[in-house]
């Protein structure tokens, strides 16, 4: 079955990086476009970033941008996403999703268990 596993999330400081991880298995990954989205407490999800299957394209919100990148490497089956001057307000459960290119529509098909990030001021 497909999975799609976070890492990297943890404590930082206000100003601080750190660099989220996705490995995806049971699908082929270069068939799908990738999204990091997050949920902070008591809030709605929300999107953060993605890039399509090909990795030349991306997109941000504007609430992350030139902060954050999102990359992939299709023949590891992992897509990255490296967060710098982290802010409190970034603080959040961190998810990554998979959405088949194919199809049409924008809805994600498969979406991680999340990793938290917590920065703090």
């Amino acid at each position: 079955q497909v999975q799609l596993v976070e890492s990297g999330g943890g404590l930082v400081e206000a100003g601080g990086s750190l660099r989220l991880s996705c490995a995806a298995s049971g699908l082929t990954f270069s068939d799908y476009h990738m999204g990091w989205f997050r949920q902070a407490p008591g809030k709605e999800r929300e999107f953060v970033a993605a890039i399509r299957w090909s990795g030349f394209d991306t997109d941000y919100a504007d609430s992350v941008k030139g902060r954050f990148t999102i990359s992939r490497e299709n023949a590891k089956n992992t897509v990255w996403l490296q967060m710098n001057s982290l802010k409190p307000e970034d603080t959040a459960v961190y998810y990554c999703a998979a959405r088949l290119r194919y199809k049409i529509g924008v809805e994600y098909d498969y979406w991680g268990q999340g990793t938290e990030v917590t920065v703090s001021s």
